[in-house]
């Protein structure tokens, strides 16, 4: 087993936690997070640990509040990453059939809560399957723009976001030309309904 197959599950893991709506679970976590980032590279355990400050220095209510406005409310902060290079277009449905089927294939169920694309289900699933790191490396350019705005917004999430950059291969030329036209553009419109997915319930988050 190389070095990355060592760490990178935890990494995954603590991304994940740092990302989900902050409860009791996930701050009762935050000193086994700050614990595991000795074992990781500096350029992933450096901002896991500004994002686990952050956490920690923040009250719980200011936290949780931020949280829902940061990421209900604001179209660019989405977590779910699929949104950013499809919107809500019928193309998007499709795209969240192959979600669902990594999930499926690595034997974990989808449950009521969030859609296949959203980014700590993802981390969960990369923490444990292959399949999670190729689909967050597919949607670079989702992550890289949610990174971006919550960094123009002044979030202590960044730091979480950045640490999952630094876990995949550098972006490619033609993932950050897609990044610099959908930041001009946004993502495609066309309203329709989604079939119902449920959150991946690999760490018991917000419900």
């Amino acid at each position: 087993m190389n070095s990355a197959q060592t760490w990178r599950p935890v990494a995954a893991r603590a991304a994940s936690l740092l990302l989900r709506y902050p409860d009791d679970e996930v701050l009762a976590a935050l000193p086994i997070i700050r614990a595991a980032l000795g074992a990781l590279p500096g350029a992933v355990a450096t901002p896991l640990r500004k994002a686990t400050a952050h956490h920690e220095s923040t009250a719980p209510a200011d936290l949780r509040a931020a949280y829902v406005q940061l990421f209900d409310f604001r179209r660019r902060c989405c977590l779910h990453l699929s949104y950013y290079t499809c919107g809500d277009t019928r193309r998007r449905g499709k795209a969240l059939v192959g979600f669902a089927a990594a999930y499926k294939a690595a034997g974990l169920e989808v449950v009521d809560g969030e859609l296949p694309d959203f980014l700590p289900a993802l981390l969960d699933l990369a923490a444990t399957d292959d399949a999670g790191w190729r689909l967050l490396h597919d949607n670079r350019v989702g992550l890289d723009l949610l990174t971006e705005s919550l960094d123009s917004a002044g979030s202590g999430y960044r730091y979480a976001a950045e640490a999952v950059q630094a876990m995949l291969p550098a972006a490619r030329t033609t993932d950050r030309a897609a990044t610099v036209h959908l930041a001009r553009t946004g993502p495609p419109v066309e309203q329709v309904g989604l079939e119902p997915y449920g959150r991946v319930d690999t760490t018991g988050g917000r419900r």
